[in-house]
């Protein structure tokens, strides 16, 4: 648990999170373009499988490679119904203070206290942001994985969120990230969504752990400079 200034701090900014909501906020639909454009501007990114987005509120699950994951997910995914990001707030603000205002301001965040496993506010502000109609995009590895191509097992939180909200889930799968450098394509393959109905939390997990894997795609040979790339690495 974080103590002192930094504690009080972090609590204020937990607070301007909340509470969690369907319809986009004014400041998420006017950086959501801005946020694309600059996206495209540094990087290749290609999208598949977008018309596989369900009209209604879903849970997303992709794999993780890089802090970079969430602002992409969030600028290919539609505005509505507002997708909240599960993260760790004291991670992403050790990462990068502008990339975690980033994401509050674009996709807003369920924050997770790592310190308190099985934290039912977690739970509570998870299911009343799937029975208000907001989406949520979760990154079920826990943490970043080391190598394209690979995954880490799968935690089953996000499953107990899609079946207690009766709505489906959403895979994803993304290549490129793990290592930036200007104009390097990144893929984003957005998968069929799975309906979680009659499906017990194991099955969900092993249908969308295997489903996520199918949609990876291997991460194409780079044959010219890797312009800027410690640098962008780093802020991502």
């Amino acid at each position: 648990t974080i103590i002192g200034a930094e504690g009080r701090r972090l609590d204020r900014l937990v607070r301007d999170l909340l509470p969690v909501q369907r319809n986009p906020t004014l400041a998420y639909r006017l950086l959501r373009p801005v946020v694309a454009e600059l996206l495209h501007s540094l990087f290749h990114v290609r999208v598949h499988g977008r018309a596989n987005v369900p009209a209604g509120n879903f849970v997303a699950v992709s794999n993780h490679l890089q802090w970079i994951d969430s602002v992409v997910a969030l600028s290919v995914l539609p505005a509505a119904p507002r997708v909240h990001v599960m993260g760790d707030p004291s991670d992403a603000m050790r990462r990068s203070r502008s990339l975690w205002w980033l994401l509050t301001k674009v996709g807003g965040i369920i924050p997770i206290d790592r310190s308190h496993h099985g934290d039912q506010t977690l739970f509570r502000h998870t299911n009343e942001c799937l029975e208000r109609g907001g989406s949520i995009l979760i990154f079920p590895e826990g943490r970043c994985g080391a190598t394209e191509g690979e995954m880490l097992p799968f935690k089953k939180g996000f499953a107990h969120f899609a079946q207690k909200g009766e709505v489906p889930v959403l895979p994803m799968a993304m290549t490129g990230t793990r290592d930036l450098w200007l104009r390097k394509r990144i893929d984003v393959v957005i998968g069929e969504p799975i309906a979680t109905t009659g499906l017990t939390v194991e099955d969900i997990v092993e249908v969308t752990r295997e489903r996520v894997a199918e949609l990876l795609r291997p991460s194409p040979r780079w044959r010219g400079p890797r312009l800027l790339r410690r640098r962008l690495t780093r802020m991502f």
